[in-house]
């Protein structure tokens, strides 16, 4: 017979009440009890029923998380990392991880929303891609239902996020292209109600400024965040009766289709023209050149959101002396000079 939290009680004569509150974690059993019991029940074999403790507890042990494209986006390497690391995260907390996709703004992303949050379908949600004026951390807030953000809304109240300086790594990116020699710098951004492109624009801009480049319209263009955005709008800069000798991209699938615009354009990038990116997504210091990049560990990052987010669901507190997460510009072959190669 398998053995019952009976048995586990029995073994160590203590109540089942506080075996089964030491196995869920509730801060009224001593530290050193609660070692104890979840080390004797795992020597004798007992699993607990998880319907049971999650019916006990109110909670699911599920963390939700919904991708918020027009198209499935999970061979986009920006969200395969994000969600590995958020995978990972949970499993190694005992939690699950449920993952949708809608596409934003729409009514079947604010439905996927309310049925998780009314429904209790998980305990917590995870955001990224956040808009200036998010609904969906308004919804989220006003529920009073728990989650955290990578990058935050600009006008809602304090929630726990983890926050990426795009604003100052562009500038340092920018500063990297002028020591080059270069004063036509394009930039291709992203839709003007999200958070990295208007920071990350931000940061071209001060960028310019600080080296007394004139700012041209003409070389600023918009993309979408996707490779195919990034080639458009890398052909039409191209194209131009005055092309910019290096474009800083607001991520690095917009790079890569740069990369490809430049290559149909006759161009040789890391020489007739410069290409950088940021996001810093694992396996593009292998394109063709290599991509210069604001790495930004976004496996990590996204981790990181998980363990902030069950601290708030536990109301446990996250460990002390937690490293910053820091991004680094990696500077490679997409961009020339005597710097190649090198990290800043």
């Amino acid at each position: 017979m398998p053995t019952t939290i009976r048995d586990v009680a029995k073994k160590l004569n203590l109540s089942i009440t506080t075996v089964s509150r030491a196995l869920d974690g509730y801060a009224d059993v001593a530290e050193a009890t609660r070692l104890l019991v979840v080390k004797t029940a795992q020597e004798m074999g007992y699993t607990p029923n998880q319907a049971a403790r999650q019916l006990r507890r109110r909670r699911t042990d599920t963390i939700g998380y919904i991708l918020s494209a027009d198209k499935p986006r999970f061979s986009d390497p920006f969200f395969a990392e994000f969600t590995a690391g958020l995978g990972d995260e949970t499993s190694a907390s005992g939690f699950d991880l449920l993952i949708s996709t809608a596409p934003p703004g729409s009514l079947i992303e604010k439905q996927a929303y309310e049925r998780w949050v009314h429904g209790r379908r998980v305990d917590g949600i995870i955001l990224n891609r956040i808009h200036l004026n998010d609904w969906r951390v308004q919804f989220l807030a006003q529920s009073n239902f728990p989650f955290v953000t990578l990058e935050r809304s600009h006008t809602t109240n304090p929630h726990p996020a983890i926050e990426v300086n795009g604003r100052y790594w562009f500038r340092l990116l920018i500063d990297h292209l002028v020591s080059l020699g270069h004063q036509r710098i394009a930039y291709i951004g992203a839709a003007p109600d999200l958070t990295i492109q208007a920071d990350r624009y931000l940061g071209y801009r001060e960028g310019l400024q600080r080296h007394g480049l004139p700012f041209d319209q003409d070389l600023v263009a918009e993309g979408d965040l996707t490779s195919e955005g990034g080639y458009r709008a890398g052909e039409r800069l191209l194209r131009s009766t005055n092309p910019p000798t290096a474009i800083a991209c607001v991520d690095d699938m917009t790079a890569i289709g740069v990369l490809h615009a430049a290559r149909d354009a006759g161009k040789i990038v890391g020489q007739d023209l410069a290409v950088a990116g940021f996001d810093g997504i694992e396996g593009f210091e292998h394109t063709q050149p290599p991509l210069t990049t604001v790495n930004q560990p976004v496996y990590l990052i996204a981790r990181r959101l998980v363990q902030m987010l069950i601290a708030k669901i536990t109301a446990k507190p996250l460990p002390d002396n937690q490293p910053p997460i820091e991004p680094v510009l990696e500077i490679r072959q997409s961009t020339r000079g005597k710097q190649e190669g090198q990290s800043l």
